[in-house]
């Protein structure tokens, strides 16, 4: 999966350098040119790692548990935060197509959301470097239970867009999703 991220991203405009965060002692082939740093624990270890490898001002994150990226949506993500000095990232995400309900551990529902303004964030997700890192260093509880950078840049009073990213850009959790992005894959 990591091969076919890094396919995609080697590929797409404006993407100069990639940092990959492996698990220590992984093994894996990466091309030449790309520079591996160990991951941590948790996400956010892993992508403070890598951040402080990038030499860039801009840099876009990427978990390759979406294989699918296309070269497309990531020059789209680093466009659309090139065009807008006014926001600090640009994160691809699609619209919720299933009614949301809110639940608490009883599992009785509490609210049904409103789907109308409700996106579910994937990556690619690009960032003014810069701002992203202040993010990291703003409070460090808060960086261990971010599930995105957009989240550390969101409480950091940074202004992060939405780029909508097609439906291929599917994460791969099960065996399942696994089988559905190699049949998506051979249709390229």
């Amino acid at each position: 999966m990591l091969a076919w991220s890094l396919e995609a991203l080697s590929r797409a405009d404006g993407v100069d350098a990639i940092v990959v965060a492996l698990p220590a002692g992984a093994e894996a082939a990466l091309p030449q040119g790309v520079v591996r740093v160990d991951g941590g624990a948790t996400r956010a270890e892993s992508v403070a790692n890598a951040l402080a490898r990038a030499e860039t001002g801009l840099v876009v994150i990427h978990d390759a548990a979406r294989p699918l990226v296309t070269i497309e949506l990531a020059e789209a993500v680093l466009e659309r935060l090139r065009s807008r000095s006014d926001v600090d990232g640009v994160i691809a995400a699609a619209p919720l197509a299933d009614t949301v309900k809110r639940a608490g551990d009883d599992r009785v529902i509490r609210t049904t959301e409103d789907r109308r303004e409700l996106w579910g964030a994937q990556t690619p997700q690009a960032f003014r470097t810069e701002k992203l890192r202040a993010a990291y260093t703003a409070d460090p509880q808060r960086v261990a239970a971010a599930t995105d950078e957009a989240m550390l840049i969101e409480h950091a009073g940074g202004t992060v867009l939405i780029e909508p990213a097609p439906a291929s850009n599917l994460k791969v959790t099960t065996p399942e999703d696994l089988q559905i992005a190699e049949a998506l894959l051979t249709q390229r």
